[in-house]
């Protein structure tokens, strides 16, 4: 049976974390050995793991400058699982995975990048010291997974090694996000709106390169011209920086004369009855690579308008919903058509969800990555 130990920061809500949930889940236990291990703990995505009897080590992290006992305790772990492969998601981790091969040398390493064409700045300093490290020492991985085709463009254009790098899609959980009409007016009921109020979502942390800006400039267009309409922003803050950053979109929703339009939920566990709730769920990003949002709305029946970055056109794929980044007009456009053609068998709740079935499952996502487990093993007991 194969050892797999996976390194991530954190177990707090967001996309990579929750493809993380999602893979480990579905391995084939009878198979391969998995360990979890994450730098800071009480993420909420903790539960679920536990709760699926994987084994999860926390490392304790106190704070950023907590660097050598930090790696003292990682490496102990590591001795004590001793795993075939160690797979690192996001830079942080990866780097990681790096600087552990001299003490276990056998072990495979893969990295797990999800960015695409994200601003370095946004992180300032460390941030960039990081990508930068990151592209060095890239060819030391022996496999380097992408979820997204534009992603592995980014990283090629960064001098990332073409021959062990593989496009492995994220994969949406089909029987968790599904129609559900009941929890739809449920939510609604929370949220004071009813059924027959158009109601368009943007689901995504409080980060600038989802560009709520944009998304509310659009909203506000619309609203001249449909008065029956509500719009929602889902997701929380992680930082200061986000939580400036939210402090902005508040006072531009008061500019734009919306407030009273638009909703702040904050995070939310209850995704699948957050996407039923929705008619319309817009992706504003400038800057994406995977982005689950929009595949979990459309598994849940809702169809998406977004803008054409990373692969998000490929997973929408109808071209009256694409729209270039940073256009409120364009945006506006595309939400009042929808909302004139959402009555069409064009936009049928099983004709969205079916596209995600037969493209972005789960299933792929597991085998493809358990593929490429089995053939670094395969490869490391040939030399």
């Amino acid at each position: 049976m194969l050892k797999i130990a996976f390194l991530i920061r954190d177990l707090n809500y967001g996309g990579t974390q929750k493809q993380l949930v999602t893979l480990v889940k579905g391995i084939n236990q009878q198979c391969f050995d998995v360990t979890v291990l994450y730098f800071y703990p009480d993420g909420p995505l903790e539960k679920d793991l536990k709760d699926s009897g994987i084994k999860l080590i926390c490392l304790e992290k106190r704070e950023r400058w907590d660097v050598f006992s930090f790696f003292s305790r990682l490496i102990l772990h590591i001795k004590y699982i001793q795993p075939d492969i160690l797979h690192g998601y996001l830079n942080e981790s990866n780097l990681l995975t790096i600087f552990l091969k001299p003490f276990f040398p056998s072990i495979r390493v893969i990295w797990g990048v999800r960015e695409c064409n994200a601003t370095s700045n946004l992180y300032g300093w460390l941030g960039r010291l990081l990508s930068q490290l990151e592209c060095i020492l890239s060819p030391l991985a022996d496999q380097i997974i992408v979820n997204s085709y534009a992603g592995k463009d980014h990283y090629l254009s960064y001098g990332f090694p073409a021959d062990t790098m593989a496009v492995i899609p994220n994969g949406i959980d089909t029987d968790c996000f599904k129609p559900d009409q009941e929890s739809r007016a449920k939510l609604r009921t929370e949220w004071g709106i009813p059924e027959n109020t158009i109601l368009i979502g943007l689901v995504g942390r409080l980060d600038p390169r989802k560009d709520h800006a944009t998304f509310l400039r659009a909203a506000a267009l619309l609203h001249q011209e449909i008065q029956d309409i509500r719009f929602i922003c889902v997701g929380g803050t992680k930082n200061r920086t986000q939580e400036l950053y939210q402090q902005e979109l508040y006072r531009l929703t008061e500019e734009l004369g919306i407030s009273e339009k638009v909703i702040w939920t904050g995070a939310r566990a209850d995704m699948p009855a957050v996407n039923n709730a929705l008619d319309i769920s817009i992706s504003s990003s400038y800057s994406e690579g995977f982005p689950n949002v929009i595949g979990e709305a459309m598994a849940c029946g809702v169809p998406c308008v977004v803008t054409d970055v990373g692969d998000s056109a490929w997973i929408v794929g109808d071209t009256n919903l694409i729209v270039s980044p940073k256009d409120p007009e364009a945006l506006k456009h595309a939400m009042y058509s929808l909302i004139k053609n959402l009555s069409t068998n064009n936009y049928s709740k099983k004709n969205i969800r079916q596209r995600i079935i037969d493209n972005f499952s789960v299933h792929q996502l597991v085998l493809k990555t358990e593929d490429i487990f089995s053939l670094l093993s395969y490869e490391s007991n040939s030399k």
